[in-house]
């Protein structure tokens, strides 16, 4: 049930995308305590001046029931930003982040909603 949509100014191969997606499938899962299976990444371009300049930079918001804290949020930040500078050159400071919970009545799957 958490979703990571990453938004990115950086046009991506569809290699480095398929890359991305699997690192950040496996770092909501692990630092949310959550099972891969129910883990959803998307990626998609965007065209976004951020500080008045244009240049790589990301948006990257994380809605998930439960499993976000102010502890878990910081975690999740550093390691965005990290894999996000190390593979395709963001700086952190060029990367906003979003962590929303939402409450299980909220979400929907499989015909149904989770509470």
């Amino acid at each position: 049930m958490p979703l990571l949509k990453l938004e990115t100014t950086v046009a991506l191969s569809d290699e480095k995308r398929t890359a991305l997606l699997s690192a950040l499938s496996k770092i909501v899962a692990e630092t949310i305590g959550k099972p891969e299976p129910y883990v959803m990444v998307t990626i998609g371009p965007v065209a976004a001046l951020m500080s008045g300049k244009f240049g790589p930079a990301a948006f990257v918001e994380l809605r998930s029931i439960g499993g976000l804290s102010g502890a878990v949020n910081r975690q999740l930040s550093a390691k965005v930003c990290k894999l996000l500078h190390e593979a395709v050159a963001i700086p952190a400071d060029r990367v906003y982040l979003n962590f929303i919970d939402v409450a299980s009545s909220h979400w929907g799957w499989n015909g149904a909603t989770f509470g």
